[in-house]
């Protein structure tokens, strides 16, 4: 028999995360990149004689790797395994409604969020779940967490969804969680154990703002259904109150999409680029700080004075100076010191551009030369951005995670909404349509449906552009329907109105042109006759082509 979920085996459970997490010392390198990247890099040094200089060039370095991923915009596409027009009609709405999902969730906003702590911290990660209060019918919803906040069941494994269960912590004031808890049936006794604790390993500073809060974790876990398949389960807890009982979702997927940096093997956390070059940086701070302090010290030339012919030496403007004997033997003012080796700063310079260039980041890629040979620049950046090829796969499997996890959440919570979807007639025209559809309705396994994820699909739009360009200049298209009705919808606003309007001019030329003919028969009885219905001819052609 199952042993039953309390909050006493969930805290036993996370304690054990946070065992592991500290085995492999992640707490303090998460807090240590995340002062680095933002510039707190002199953190806890006592120093009070010595200037903190910051030159911080790993945060140039990590935002040009996070840039390079989302410069090309991610498209996702629906494709069924079986042809019917059921199928290709599901795939339509599937599309329509993971497009308008990523829009009201601001989903490729959080993904930079989720790129930045997956480069910075180690790990990036969307939590997912059912707003039954959003919008009309209710949508999801989409939070970006820590990797500090995430704990597998099974730390050996990446794979979020081979986990036997997983945790995820958040931090909630505690008036909110009781009303949850309240809304939710929990018995006031136990509503009253909800109470404040410690948030240790989250960087609470503020103790005044930490007595407000508690700390609450959603557990996730998988169970076998009646048709012998398994759904996931969850429930909340704090350290001694249940806030949501054991509750089916329906979902056979976590709703967890995980995304490490590199991966590590034998474990579930990946390795940020910053945590192996943060000495490197280090020493480039240290350094400058002491060429700085030398520059203070020993930048301007040292006055002597002999005090055996001045008793008192004093620099005021003005002001009497006693002395004994010549004075221009009293005062040497032309010692100065050597200058500073310019090693300090050639080693500087090195230490940064070798540092630089073993991550991948060369001057040519970060736009620091002079473009004197543009295609060179060009070729030298898309070598530099190859090594992030392996973290912008990593980026298209994510968004893969995330698809499969939004079609999960249409197929148990949508039910029968209102939609939208993209609809081509027989013409090849495409439009727009207004429909019911049942998302319980699709036989989901059946269709075994094929998500592909991947810039492709948005730059086969502009190559699409660019080709029929190039046609309509070239003279091969010189129909102007023609060329618009190969432009996807989203490019030209009113597409189709301009089409009907064109098809309209197009008509009514052509009446002209028939009616020209009509009144100027053709003459067969002399070669001028045949010349004239040529001339003709061709005048009616070109007023079809013009349209």
């Amino acid at each position: 028999m199952k042993d039953k979920i309390t909050p006493e085996s969930v805290w036993k459970e996370y304690d054990r995360g946070k065992t592991y997490n500290n085995s492999i010392d992640l707490y303090n390198k998460v807090e240590k990149n995340e002062d680095f990247y933002i510039g707190d890099q002199w953190k806890g040094i006592n120093t009070p004689d010595l200037e903190h200089p910051v030159l911080n060039f790993l945060k140039r370095v990590v935002s040009y790797f996070i840039s390079q991923i989302v410069t090309d915009d991610v498209a996702v596409q629906f494709t069924p395994s079986v042809s019917s027009e059921e199928a290709e009609l599901a795939c339509r709405v599937f599309k329509t409604e993971f497009d308008r999902v990523l829009e009201v969730t601001k989903a490729k906003t959080k993904s930079r969020d989720m790129l930045r702590n997956s480069a910075v911290d180690g790990d990036g990660c969307f939590y997912f779940y059912f707003d039954a209060d959003k919008g009309k019918y209710g949508d999801p919803e989409i939070e970006v967490v820590d990797n500090t906040k995430t704990l597998f069941g099974n730390p050996f494994v990446k794979d979020a969804q081979n986990q036997p269960y997983i945790l995820v912590v958040q931090r909630k004031p505690i008036n909110a969680v009781k009303a949850e808890a309240e809304a939710n049936g929990v018995s006031k006794d136990n509503i009253e154990s909800i109470v404040s604790d410690s948030a240790d390993y989250y960087n609470e500073t503020d103790s005044e703002s930490s007595d407000n809060l508690c700390t609450v974790i959603v557990r996730f876990w998988k169970e076998p259904a009646g048709d012998g398949k398994s759904t996931i389960h969850f429930m909340k807890c704090t350290e001694h109150a249940v806030i949501k009982e054991d509750t089916d979702t329906g979902y056979r997927l976590y709703p967890i999409a995980w995304m490490p940096w590199e991966t590590v093997k034998s474990s579930y956390h990946g390795q940020s680029p910053l945590t192996g070059l943060i000495p490197n940086q280090i020493f480039i701070n240290k350094l400058w700080a002491m060429a700085l302090e030398y520059c203070k010290r020993m930048a301007f030339p040292k006055l002597i004075v002999d005090k055996t012919k001045i008793a008192k030496w004093d620099n005021s403007v003005g002001q009497i100076i006693e002395t004994y004997g010549d004075p221009n033997t009293a005062v040497a003012s032309s010692f100065k010191p050597a200058d500073m080796s310019q090693q300090v700063e050639i080693l500087v310079k090195e230490t940064i551009s070798y540092t630089r260039d073993f991550m991948g980041a060369s001057d040519a890629a970060l736009g620091n030369i002079r473009p004197e040979n543009t295609s060179a620049i060009i070729a030298v950046q898309k070598a530099a951005s190859a090594p992030l090829e392996l973290q912008r796969m990593s980026f298209y499997q994510f968004w893969e995670d995330c698809a499969n996890i939004i079609l999960e959440m249409m197929r148990v919570d949508f039910g029968i909404r209102t939609v939208s979807v993209d609809t081509v007639d027989e013409n090849g025209i495409e439009g727009r349509e207004i429909v019911e559809f049942n998302f319980e309705a699709p036989d989901y396994d059946g269709m075994a449906l094929n998500v592909d994820v991947g810039a492709s699909s948005y730059w086969s739009e502009l190559m699409q552009i660019q080709t029929a360009d190039s046609l309509l200049m070239n003279g091969v298209l010189t129909d102007a329907v023609t060329y618009l009705e190969t432009i996807p919808d989203h490019y030209i606003r009113n597409k189709q109105k301009i089409i009907e309007k064109l098809r309209e001019q197009k008509a009514l030329q052509a009446q002209m042109a028939q009616q020209v003919v009509a009144q100027n028969p053709r003459e067969v009885t002399s070669d001028n006759g045949e010349q004239m219905y040529q001339t003709k001819q061709n005048t009616v052609e070109n007023m079809m082509g013009g349209a």
